[in-house]
């Protein structure tokens, strides 16, 4: 079987969008409900869901930045989150 997630366009979608339909694509596999077919191409679109938000989850976390503060507390700048 080959991987059909690069054609399945979903890089339009925003984390929200995405989230929501990968939500019903697992709620529909788990109900079972559903034909042996219809399940390897609705899993196919949920593994292309869950690839776009991962990466729109690494590009909010590279913009992610934490306040740096001089010895009094006060906020002096920001620089790059450390990726821990």
């Amino acid at each position: 079987m080959t991987d059909g997630t690069d054609t399945i366009d979903v890089s339009g979608y925003s984390f929200e969008k995405a989230v929501a339909e990968l939500e019903s694509i697992v709620a529909r596999l788990e109900r079972g409900d559903v034909a042996l077919d219809e399940s390897i191409a609705i899993y196919e679109r949920g593994e292309a869901l869950k690839k776009h938000c991962e990466k729109l989850l690494n590009a909010a976390e590279s913009r992610i930045e934490k306040i740096r503060l001089d010895r009094s507390g006060k906020p002096q700048g920001v620089e790059p989150l450390d990726g821990e």
